[in-house]
């Protein structure tokens, strides 16, 4: 006979994220703090994507993807710092069986299309780099949307994959999921069955989209920097090299704790380790991003300023 403290994910009506620290006074700061970084995160991306649309002179594939990249990022924190602010201030901090779902699934989506834009992003430098003859032809309108399609797709499929069998596995109660959102690691601790199979699979999804992208980005930067060795004039060197550093920085930022979350065995999970990954590439990338993509230029042009101040 099945016991009482498990129940099927059927007669699951919700869950409890245990989130941050419960003092009131910690609360409210930590309310306050991650308010004012959800809104400087939406404004920074949403003054790229906009200076992008305004300016022609920013009309090429690689301030194309950039405007791709930060409608993503304001979307990444949109599925997870409104329900950080809400458990804030609502005592009972629940979160809906179906609500659970697609936050996992939205959540997993952009994640994964992040993971393949960057890609994509690391190709175009490399195209540029390398064959500036053939940088019209090789990305043109039609190929950038082509890719912004399969990085959607890519998504799509590997969120419904990871969602599907992390969601259809019996949960025990209390439902209490130490988090502060739906994230496949910290849901798959409440599993009343063998979740070795999850771990299986979440390593193969993680080589196939963690680890296959960043070797086509680790491959492209090595011929790009094999190739801007190749300059003989320093500056056009160092010109070369600040157009690739921005990409380098957040690759670094997003890959790091994403592999450590996805790709390590159920066995090191830690609950406060998670969750300070899990800000690192899912918050303070996304508010970084628009520091280290420098578009200040195009920004005081459309102010009315002739030259941005050093």
């Amino acid at each position: 006979m099945q016991s009482l403290g498990k129940k099927n994910h059927s007669s699951v009506s919700e869950f409890i994220l245990l989130g941050f620290p419960s003092e009131a006074q910690v609360r409210m700061a930590l309310f306050a703090f991650f308010l004012l970084l959800y809104l400087i995160t939406l404004l920074g991306n949403g003054l790229i994507v906009m200076l992008i649309y305004l300016d022609s002179h920013l009309h090429m594939p690689m301030y194309f993807f950039l405007s791709v990249l930060s409608l993503v990022d304001m979307s990444y924190v949109t599925t997870t710092v409104p329900q950080i602010l809400v458990n804030m201030v609502c005592p009972r901090r629940t979160i809906s069986w179906g609500a659970c779902v697609a936050q996992m699934f939205i959540f997993l989506v952009l994640g994964i299309a992040e993971c393949v834009l960057y890609a994509i992003m690391a190709y175009d430098r490399y195209v540029a780099i390398c064959f500036p003859l053939h940088y019209t032809l090789l990305m043109s309108h039609s190929i950038c949307i082509k890719m912004v399609i399969v990085c959607w797709s890519i998504g799509i499929t590997g969120a419904l994959i990871y969602t599907v069998f992390t969601m259809h596995l019996p949960y025990c109660g209390p439902y209490k999921i130490n988090h502060f959102f739906c994230e496949v690691p910290a849901v798959l601790k409440l599993a009343c069955a063998d979740t070795s199979f999850n771990d299986r699979l979440d390593f193969i999804l993680g080589f196939i989209l963690l680890l296959v992208p960043l070797s086509l980005i680790l491959v492209s930067y090595v011929r790009i920097f094999t190739s801007i060795f190749r300059i003989r004039s320093a500056q056009g060197r160092l010109k070369s090299f600040s157009t690739c550093a921005s990409h380098v920085t957040v690759v670094i930022m997003f890959y790091g704790p994403a592999i450590v979350m996805y790709m390590r065995p159920s066995s090191w999970y830690d609950p406060k380790r998670d969750k300070k990954l899990a800000l690192f590439y899912n918050v303070v990338s996304a508010f970084l991003n628009p520091i280290i993509y420098n578009v200040k230029k195009a920004f005081f042009k459309w102010m009315g300023w002739s030259r941005a101040p050093e």
